[in-house]
């Protein structure tokens, strides 16, 4: 087995277990710092496959912006358990069905699924940004324009949602 391989091993067990002290952990700033080692480990994922853009990109905008910004919001909102409506059973039982529903697709698509094999000339230039661009707006022009306007639609409803009467 080689170093690389121990190295890929490794990160992937830490971001398995992280992304599981995400879900699991009671504490909202656990599960927050546990957002920020779940993405590190991506960005070396990253770095590992020679993504030098997607992981600066990683590094600065989710684990440098994003989740400051979820820390704070977190810090600043009086989390106090009490003060929290309960939470009805039924949306539990729905979002129990959800998840299950979620989980069978994602196992069909990923039994379905094949791996395309590499060009591995090209290989050590996949993450290089002209690359990227170039795959982006040629091959993915539609799905990334979809994601624009989701992102839009998004940001739209949080500023109607945040905006006070």
């Amino acid at each position: 087995m080689s170093l690389q391989e121990i190295i890929f091993i490794v990160l992937s067990i830490v971001s398995i277990v992280t992304a599981l002290g995400v879900i699991i952990s009671k504490n909202p700033v656990n599960s927050v710092l546990s957002l920020i080692v779940l993405f590190f480990s991506i960005t070396c994922h990253y770095i590992m496959l020679n993504a030098q853009f997607l992981a600066i990109v990683n590094f600065i905008v989710y684990m440098g912006a994003i989740m400051v910004l979820f820390l704070f919001v977190i810090m600043l909102l009086n989390l106090n358990a009490e003060l929290e409506p309960q939470k009805r059973n039924w949306l539990k039982y729905a979002g129990a069905i959800s998840g299950g529903a979620l989980l069978l697709v994602i196992t069909g698509v990923l039994r379905s699924a094949s791996m395309a094999s590499l060009d591995m000339e090209n290989a050590s230039e996949i993450g290089l940004i002209q690359n990227l661009g170039h795959t982006l707006f040629s091959q993915y022009v539609v799905p990334f324009e979809i994601s624009s306007i989701l992102f839009l639609t998004a940001m739209v409803g949080a500023v109607v949602l945040g905006k006070k009467d």
